[in-house]
């Protein structure tokens, strides 16, 4: 307490002139009113530089729930797509309001481990059987196909990747239907082949190629890749062409299991086919 009265004795005379230059500042701003808004001018943009620095912060520790929240919302948005429905019609005649079923079901998972750097690459997801998810089922990143369930407990997923040597999807040219199979290339982690596409048909650097929809696994029309590069080769049919993967497989967070909601029914008739072709 002592040495607290002698520092104020000390420097009486600096706070007087304080208290003193706050009251002068106080009637100078109150009774001059240009004064007066540049003041409030100067507080009121200092107070919103603060406002804006603490409200980036703030942001930037919020993301991982604002990618939680757009994971969610991209999971129920792509259930309302109309090629996770299908057509229904009555059995003898036709109705003019065309009404639709719903045909897939997304479920969404975090990816808790992931490989690029192998020939054949897998990923972990953090959802299983107790999510629904069984062995078969495509997985989806937002911007395209990542691969398919190949094993599953009560928690976890494993996924062969696209980024596989025996991973194969069933595509399409966007614009002229044509369909092949897009595998990788074991080369980078970004391109990959597309083969089958007779050397007839007029492609371009650019062009989209999308899944095909002929298998269980995956909706039709999904980005997939993009042309890169092709050529003719000699005495063959077929073109060699080379594509840009539209997934970022090194930036993978959160990915959309696909859930056929008929694919017991297509699977069955698709064995039966293949019995057919042993008879015939």
């Amino acid at each position: 307490m002592r040495n607290l009265i002698r520092f104020l004795r000390r420097f009486s005379f600096f706070f007087l002139f304080l208290l003193l230059e706050l009251i002068c500042f106080y009637l100078l701003f109150r009774n001059n009113h240009f004064q007066q808004a540049a003041f409030l001018h100067s507080a009121n943009s200092f107070t919103a530089g603060i406002y804006s620095r603490y409200s980036n912060l703030t942001d930037y520790l919020d993301l991982k729930k604002v990618n939680q929240a757009l994971a969610e919302e991209n999971q129920r948005l792509r259930e309302r797509q109309l090629m996770s429905y299908q057509k229904v019609f009555g059995p003898n005649f036709l109705i003019r309001d065309t009404l639709y079923q719903k045909k897939y079901l997304y479920a969404k998972g975090k990816v808790v481990n992931n490989s690029i750097n192998q020939q054949n690459n897998f990923l972990t997801i953090g959802i299983g059987k107790r999510n629904g998810i069984e062995r078969g089922m495509g997985v989806l990143a937002p911007q395209g196909v990542v691969g398919v369930v190949t094993q599953v407990s009560d928690h976890y997923a494993t996924v062969l990747s696209l980024l596989h040597r025996q991973a194969k999807v069933g595509s399409k040219l966007k614009d002229s239907e044509y369909f092949g199979s897009l595998q990788w290339d074991g080369e980078h982690y970004t391109q990959g082949v597309l083969k089958d596409i007779p050397n007839h048909v007029v492609i371009s650097i650019g062009d989209t190629v999308v899944t095909s929809g002929f298998s269980s696994i995956f909706p039709a029309e999904l980005p997939v890749a993009t042309i890169s590069a092709f050529n003719e080769v000699a005495g063959e049919n077929f073109y060699d062409i080379k594509v840009d993967f539209t997934t970022n497989f090194k930036n993978l967070t959160y990915v959309y299991v696909v859930k056929h909601l008929h694919k017991a029914e297509f699977d069955e008739l698709e064995e039966a086919k293949e019995g057919l072709k042993d008879d015939y």
